[in-house]
């Protein structure tokens, strides 16, 4: 069996691989910390995330990079990915709900784990696109449940589309949940679908507070259509190991930063 090679004997291009499965599995890396794991200086590192950069694979930011949020998989395919991190952040979203709310939740993997993640007997109204979590809920006790109608995007996992938009804005809801592409401290929420992203924008206008739960690789990432400045979004639910920075960045806009426990805890 032919011997791997340790990390200072990687070629440039064998280091910029592991960079990418690493944005992708955590959504960020540091280059000192890359430097010392593979045994380069980090001159190489950052001469790695530039060239990176250049061909579109990640942002750089100071002190390392960020991913560039891609469109998103089928929902199918998502609901199995990273179920303990979208458990830990759903747990922490549901603290933010109150008794006799109207809940507007959007389709997608990780709002199909609040929706599960909320809690029986407060009198909860949830009104959603998501075929899925109206299913969810049906089978519990205590929740009003409204589905808006409309054409399904099995891609999406819900309804979008002007039936579904004009039933949308016959509601007003208390919170809204919407799915996150991608959300920056400087430029606000994004979404890649057009019609999806209008759904999303119309769901944050029917809310009096917007509540936006993000895995790390969607903090900072990019996307096609800007759906609202960040200035719309009231809370902002992130992963325990999200950097100070970062928190930062969001919290002077306005947003509440909540961070989940650990995933598993």
């Amino acid at each position: 069996m032919a011997r791997r090679a340790p990390p200072a004997e990687m070629l440039p291009q064998e280091r910029q691989q592991r960079v990418l499965q690493r944005l992708r599995s955590h959504g960020r890396v540091v280059a000192a910390e890359l430097a010392a794991e593979f045994a380069v200086s980090e001159d190489s590192l950052r001469r790695d995330l530039r060239e990176l950069a250049a061909q579109g694979l990640c942002r750089r930011v100071y002190g390392g990079a960020l991913s560039v949020s891609l469109p998103a998989t089928p929902l199918k395919q998502r609901r199995g990915e990273h179920a303990g991190r979208k458990l830990a952040l759903a747990r922490k979203a549901v603290e933010l709900v109150g008794e006799g709310q109207v809940l507007l939740i959007d389709a997608g993997s990780t709002n199909a784990a609040i929706a599960a993640a909320l809690p029986e007997r407060l009198g909860l109204t949830v009104v959603t696109n998501a075929p899925d979590i109206a299913l969810a809920l049906y089978e519990r006790e205590g929740f009003g449940i409204l589905l808006l109608g409309g054409r399904i995007d099995p891609r999406i996992g819900g309804a979008v589309g002007a039936q579904t938009l004009q039933e949308l804005r016959r509601i007003r809801a208390d919170l809204c949940f919407p799915g996150a592409c991608a959300i920056d401290a400087d430029t606000g929420l994004w979404g890649f679908d057009s019609e999806e992203s209008l759904l999303k924008r119309a769901m944050v206008e029917a809310s009096a507070e917007t509540v936006v739960v993000a895995t790390g690789d969607k903090l900072g990432a990019r996307a096609t259509h800007r759906i609202v400045p960040v200035e719309q979004v009231r809370h902002l639910v992130v992963e325990h190991d999200t950097g100070r920075a970062t928190r930062v960045a969001f919290a002077a806009h306005g947003v509440a930063v909540h961070r989940a426990p650990p995933a598993g805890e």
